[in-house]
């Protein structure tokens, strides 16, 4: 067991929080109980994945995509009033972290989702105006696109979308988790030959093949599941905390 204050203050310094500018509030959400025993993690504090968290006796739920974004209305009615009721009436917090997640070098989406597919890391360059966001390094063999493919689909569960650059050999590759295709030209400028990534839009594949580059949507859920995992288990390791992982399956 562990003080809420104790745990969001640990998260907040382990991943830097306070050094974003992000779409949406990083850290405590929601406030609930003021110990945790039970820590339920998740992609996305979607209804499910709250009823899951709370049905498995939850005291806190911590995820990549919580609520209160820049773009949404400010009142709280609908489903933003029906996902807070429920995480109130239990005394459930909700604790978020968007870009933090992607960019720790440790836990982070980018750093799990590039050890999973067993790339060797170069570096983490600035994308969007955020410093490390966009990964980058090389395999241990090249690759087709075809075995890349596989290999993406072997580890989420799913079969990206490949579109672009032919019959091209990968040895170097970049990689964001998420809506990240708009940093395309980004990966292209560090000289890889596969940029995967978890959306696509109409514009991706043109310039993909202008580009001569392969781009893999390989999902943005999908490629966005591990670091909450990571962050969950060195949360109860180091906190003593009993962890959960949910999944609330998306095919996006």
């Amino acid at each position: 067991m562990v003080q809420l204050a104790k745990l969001v203050g640990y998260c907040d310094e382990l991943l830097g929080a306070r050094g974003f500018q992000d779409y949406a509030p990083n850290g405590l959400q929601v406030e609930g109980r003021a110990e945790v025993t039970r820590l339920v993690t998740g992609v996305t504090a979607s209804a499910a994945l709250l009823e899951q968290a709370i049905d498995a006796g939850a005291d806190a739920v911590l995820v990549h995509h919580g609520f209160f974004w820049k773009s949404e209305p400010s009142p709280v009615t609908g489903l933003k009033a029906r996902r807070l009721g429920m995480l109130l009436r239990h005394g459930v917090s909700l604790v978020a972290y968007h870009l933090p997640l992607d960019t720790h070098q440790a836990f982070g989406n980018n750093a799990q989702l590039g050890r999973r597919l067993a790339v060797e890391v170069d570096g983490y360059a600035e994308a969007g105006g955020v410093p490390g966001l966009l990964a980058f390094g090389r395999l241990s063999n090249a690759c087709s696109a075809a075995d890349l493919s596989d290999r993406l689909s072997c580890l989420l569960g799913r079969a990206p979308l490949h579109v672009g650059a032919g019959s091209r050999i990968i040895h170097k590759v970049a990689w964001c988790s998420g809506a990240a295709q708009r940093f395309l030209a980004e990966a292209v400028n560090l000289g890889v030959d596969a940029y995967v990534s978890g959306e696509i839009s109409e514009s991706t594949t043109h310039e993909a093949r202008e580009y001569g580059i392969h781009y893999f949507a390989a999902g943005h859920h999908a490629t966005e599941r591990y670091g909450v995992q990571a962050l969950g288990e060195h949360l109860a390791a180091r906190l003593r905390l009993d962890h959960h992982f949910i999944d609330d399956p998306n095919p996006v």
